[in-house]
């Protein structure tokens, strides 16, 4: 289990788009595939979030146009 200190990326689905979107946002790795997400929503009334800050998520690898990331595809655990 590798944990980091530092920020990572990964990105999490927006809701209602009409076409895939995924927001790259900040987040913190707290071991295996587990993240908490640290990013702020600054723009919360032109973008829904699939998981919100505060969430701890598992993330998998895809490939999506800029290459390899990160991806949020399930919440862990709700934040407070």
């Amino acid at each position: 289990m590798t944990v980091s200190s530092r920020p990572e990326t990964i990105y999490v689905y927006l809701l209602d788009e009409g076409t895939d979107v995924w927001r790259p946002v900040q987040a913190e790795h707290l071991g295996d595939d587990r993240y908490r997400i640290t990013s702020v929503n600054a723009a919360r009334d032109d973008e829904q979030w699939q998981f919100k800050t505060g969430d701890v998520v598992r993330c998998s690898s895809r490939t999506l146009s800029g290459g390899p990331a990160l991806i949020a595809h399930e919440r862990v655990e709700q934040s407070a």
